[in-house]
């Protein structure tokens, strides 16, 4: 018997890791008309330029029956079940797996499964999910599991600057007038995920200060919570990214490694996006 974790395709987590860990993801959907394709299917340099020609399309959570069957697969080989997800309030993901859980729960009652609200999404929600699934490896005891999947929930941040503000404004986060008086005078705001929701941190003049900014940041955390693992997020920058990675260089002490954002969660902000995911030793407090 073992602790199995379960998420989804917005933790965007190397395959690499996910086969070492075990780790079962769900695909989430982009629906383009009457296409319909998993998010993992869709690499992005064919995504965006499909978004710019057919317009912005719809996310969907993984299908019901496909939870329960993941599910259902892990509690039939006798194990147990941790499930973390994308953010309730950017998804029914959560909400569709936790009320799976609790029909499961009654068919396999020696079993446990424990359905969490990771409240964000990209290689913060990755964080999570990776150590949870280290700690499954290390220990049979399902309880400091689930507290290592908690614990690294509340000790994490993802910040992050988009290229410029179309895409917010597409996807219903900033006004027409916002959008253009912002791109204009080339306003650049550094976004959070905190709380569940998404917002900004502090608007700077140009796209090179919002990156010190972002550097400032993450250094400020680094010294007050000591950062234990970092990623470098970017859609469509590679090279922006290992700039990024080089500026940082020698300035934190732990892994760094540069990922992609997949389409779900990047259709919101759209190819340029750059920013940092991290987790710390100490709990985040402000």
């Amino acid at each position: 018997m073992a602790i199995k974790i379960i998420t989804d395709s917005t933790c965007y987590l190397d395959e690499a890791l996910v086969k070492q860990y075990e780790i079962i993801v769900l695909p989430l959907y982009v629906t383009f008309g009457q296409e319909s394709f998993k998010e993992t299917d869709l690499d992005n340099t064919v995504f965006y330029p499909k978004m710019e020609k057919e317009g912005i399309p719809i996310s969907s959570q993984p299908a019901v029956g496909e939870i329960f069957l993941a599910m259902e697969e892990i509690l039939k080989e006798g194990h147990d079940v941790l499930g973390i997800f994308l953010s309730s309030s950017m998804s029914g993901t959560f909400n569709s797996a936790t009320l799976i859980s609790q029909e499961l729960s009654e068919k396999y009652k020696d079993a446990k499964i424990t359905i969490l609200d990771s409240k964000t999404n990209s290689m913060q929600l990755g964080f999570t999910v990776l150590e949870a699934a280290k700690k499954a490896q290390e220990t049979q005891n399902y309880d400091e599991v689930v507290d290592e999947a908690r614990r690294v929930i509340d000790s994490s941040r993802f910040i992050f600057i988009p290229e410029n503000l179309d895409y917010l404004h597409k996807g219903g986060r900033i006004g027409g007038a916002g959008t253009l008086f912002g791109n204009m005078l080339k306003l650049t705001p550094i976004l959070t995920v905190h709380n569940a929701e998404t917002s900004v941190l502090k608007t700077v003049r140009t796209k090179k200060r919002a990156k010190q900014a972002l550097i400032d940041k993450m250094l400020d955390d680094h010294e007050k919570y000591e950062i234990q693992a970092l990623a470098i997020h970017h859609i469509n920058c590679y090279d922006e990214a290992v700039a990024l990675q080089e500026a940082i260089e020698g300035k934190v002490s732990a892994p760094i490694h540069i990922s992609n954002i997949g389409p779900v969660i990047g259709l919101h902000v759209g190819p340029g996006a750059i920013g940092f995911a991290y987790h710390t030793k100490n709990k985040i407090t402000d």
